[in-house]
Formats: structure tokens, sequence, C-alpha cells
């Protein structure tokens, strides 16, 4: 009897064992694209319509609710992370760095430019991956690849050059956003140890390193009497979509479906965010 269902077991269609564990990670990338098209959608919002002039004090937002969400799914054992030790700003550096200026600069890119030229823009992110993997990582790509990708950026230079609203400073913001993105993803791949950090544990350190210097940042510039200085704070829309900003952008939505994505994709290595629909074809 066993054997009988051993036999029919071999027979099976190795595509149709595949399509289940196909499924969590379809969800996933699902679940990622959605979240980042909320989160453009929202903070377009707040910084553009609602003309919030503060794209730092947002951040801070972003990184305190980051904060608090792993440290409570921490203690409630829904998550694991070690606990803090002197070695781990070590292990870290420079993605702290990184990790603020992709903040900062994706945030001040998008208040500045319109949301189809920012997409567009963001495609150069791709091939900045591709170079600084070649370079720190020693990674090698076919033909294929390299033509691909060069098409991509060759459109974004044909959409960049018809662009009527030029914004000089929209655009040195978001090229910035895009070397600290590629940056950030390849020294996440070199630097994240599974068995040590792991995944939240980066994004929570990232996030505890950097909120009081980006605080200190706000406060001498000015940014944050801004912020506390807005009119809109009475507005229960603007709290809402503020909050919303906050939780998708960070813990609540966008980083953990990324961070889900990544564990679905390669428990081992964690994927880069421009990098995922490359990933999810091999």
């Amino acid at each position: 009897m066993t054997a009988g269902r051993q036999a029919e077991g071999a027979d099976l269609d190795p595509a149709s064992t595949r399509l289940p564990s196909r499924l969590p990670k379809l969800l996933s990338a699902l679940f990622y694209g959605t979240c980042s098209f909320l989160i453009v959608l929202v903070n377009k919002a707040l910084l553009t319509t609602y003309r919030f002039p503060s794209p730092i004090f947002l951040g801070i937002g972003q990184m305190a609710v980051t904060i608090m969400i792993l440290y409570v799914s921490k203690l409630n054992k829904l998550i694991h992370f070690p606990d803090f030790d002197k070695k781990i700003p070590v292990k870290l550096f420079p993605l702290p760095l990184l990790y603020v200026g992709n903040h900062i600069s994706g945030l001040s890119s998008t208040s500045k430019l319109s949301l189809p030229m920012f997409t567009v823009l963001r495609k150069f992110t791709i091939p900045l991956t591709l170079l600084l993997e070649t370079i720190i990582l020693g990674k090698q790509y076919s033909l294929s690849i390299i033509v691909s990708v060069s098409t991509i950026v060759l459109g974004a230079f044909i959409a960049a050059g018809s662009d009527l609203a030029f914004n000089l400073e929209g655009y040195i913001f978001v090229f910035l956003n895009d070397i600290f993105t590629a940056a950030n993803g390849v020294y996440t791949k070199q630097k994240m140890d599974p068995k040590e950090l792991g995944k939240y544990g980066v994004l929570f350190y990232n996030a505890c390193f950097m909120i009081i210097p980006t605080l200190i940042i706000s406060v001498s510039t000015g940014d944050l009497q801004q912020a506390t200085e807005f009119n809109e704070w009475k507005n229960v829309l603007f709290i809402i979509q503020f909050l919303l900003s906050c939780f998708l952008g960070m813990a609540g939505g966008l980083r953990y479906s990324f961070l889900t994505l990544s564990g679905q994709l390669n428990p081992k290595q964690p994927v880069d965010e421009e990098n995922i629909p490359q990933a999810l074809k091999s």
C-alpha cells in the first residue's frame, strides 16, 4: 500500500508541485506592488496637495513607527532579532547612512516632481544596482540583461528630455535617491547574515541609529519648526494620511512586504527593491 502511494507520488507532474510554492511569492509580489503604489500616492498628497513643508519630519515619523512596530513585535515573540551589543554598529556600517539618505532624498524628490516623471527617473536605480553589484559583489550579467537595462535607461532619457516642468532640484534629489537605493540594496546583500541580525534586525537598528541624528538635522535646519507650525494638524484627513504614510512606508506595509518577498525568494540572500521583478522571473 505504501509502495503504491510512493509510486503514485512519483508520477505527479513536477510543475503541479511547484505551483503551491510559487503562490506565496506571487502574493508577496502583489502585496509589495500595492503598498509601493499607495505609499507614493499618499506621500505625494501630503507633500504636494497639502503642501506639508517637512519631508525630513515625515521620514522621522516613518522611522519612529518602524521602531515601535518591530520592538512590540519582538516583545510579543512575533519576530526575532538580537539584542543590542557594541558590535552591531560595526556590522551595519554604512547601511544606516544609506538608509537615511535613501529615505530623505526619496521624500524630497516626491514633493518636487510629478508622479510620472518620478517613476521614470527611479528606473535609473536598476543600472546603478547592476554596476555596484559588479564592482562590490563581483557579479557578472549576461548580454541580454545588459541590453534590457539599457533599453529601460534609454526610455527614461527620452521621457526626461520631454519634461516641460523641469525641476533641477527635484532631478538632483531623485538621482541621489537612485544612488542611495542601489547602494543600500547592494551593501545589504554584502552585510546581512540571517544568522546574526536578520532582516528585521537590520531594519530596526538602521532606524534606531539614525532617528536621533535626523531629528538633530531637522531641528538645526528649521525643518521641525515648520512641521510643528503647519496649519493642517487639525485636519483629520491630513492626520490619517500622515499616519498611513508612516505605516505604509515602513514596518506597516512597504518594508514589511519587501522583507516578506525577500524571504520567500531566497531566505539566505536579501533582495533589492528594484530587482524584485528580475528575481521573480529567475
